[in-house]
């Protein structure tokens, strides 16, 4: 059977941990941030003293690097990164080492291996219904305003709202234009406005929809199975 895979994506600060988390729990399966795998590689190559755009070096530390990740916390070549990874200094650098297509490569294998270990789960980042899974189960696409997103961040980390409005923008203008796995939102991705819903009311959302695809599936395969069965009874052996 083909494993559930919810693959949640959309620009920075769009809510998209915070959904994923809870949608993951509603849900009874596994959660994995790939950001935060990205993140990972940032704080190993900044811990490292390389350059965040140095681009064999950093594909040298993403082949090689350690994780061990669950639904709050990462540890990257056994030191426990949860916070670190949070950083402006990582902020500034993820950008660069995402845009990496030998870290992307990796990166992505690394994301398939476990869906398959897990058996399915809620996956969240910038191109996993694009790129890491195209035949996902659901493609949910979050986005927020800019002020919005600007005023979570905040709340989350601190800093100057207008600040971290403009570095947003640039984040998202990187994203969307980098060569490989650009942020993008997919035809068959169903976009959901988290600006001014709760977390309750968007988890709902998101269940209702999934439901609505679970059972379009399985109306799928009755009527195929219904298909088959008509063809066959008028067969000789």
């Amino acid at each position: 059977m083909k494993p559930t895979v919810v693959a949640i994506d959309g620009p920075a600060g769009a809510g998209k941990s915070t959904i994923a988390k809870a949608l993951a729990v509603a849900l009874g399966i596994e959660y994995l941030d790939t950001g935060a795998m990205y993140r990972g590689v940032t704080f190993e190559v900044l811990k490292r003293g390389l350059e965040a755009t140095d681009v064999d070096a950093v594909a040298r530390v993403a082949r090689t690097i350690r994780f061990i990740q669950t639904r709050d916390s990462l540890h990257v070549n056994d030191v426990d990164a949860t916070a670190a990874i949070r950083t402006a200094e990582v902020d500034a650098a993820v950008s660069h080492v995402a845009a990496n297509s030998a870290v992307r490569e990796e990166m992505r294998t690394r994301q398939r291996q476990w869906i398959t270990e897990h058996g399915g789960g809620v996956v969240e980042g910038r191109d996993i219904g694009s790129v890491v899974f195209p035949d996902a189960t659901l493609k949910v696409y979050l986005v927020a305003s800019p002020l919005v997103r600007a005023q979570r961040r905040v709340a989350q980390h601190g800093g100057d709202v207008e600040e971290i409005a403009r570095a947003i923008a640039e984040r998202d203008q990187r994203d969307s234009t980098r060569d490989d796995s650009p942020l993008r939102q997919m035809p068959d991705a169903v976009v959901v406005d988290t600006s001014d819903h709760t977390v309750p009311e968007v988890i709902d959302e998101i269940r209702r929809l999934l439901l609505e695809r679970g059972a379009a599936l399985r109306s799928a395969t009755s009527e195929s199975d219904s298909a088959t069965g008509d063809s066959t009874n008028g067969l000789s052996s």
